[in-house]
């Protein structure tokens, strides 16, 4: 998978979490797991980005 496409996976899941973070801040506490949920999936695909970026560039 490129990189290009990775951020955009990013992209689209962070997205789709817009709803539940709307939700969030009335107070649903449902929408705020899963909007946690979210950020910690974001965070490992980051990761997942630096990792490749840095195998790439170290050869």
């Amino acid at each position: 998978m490129s990189i290009a496409d990775m951020v955009q996976n990013m992209i689209d899941e962070l997205n789709e979490a817009m709803a539940d973070a709307v939700k969030s801040d009335n107070g649903n506490n449902a929408a705020m797991t899963r909007v946690r949920k979210a950020m910690q999936s974001a965070k490992g695909a980051a990761q997942d980005v630096r990792m490749k970026i840095s195998s790439i560039r170290n050869g």
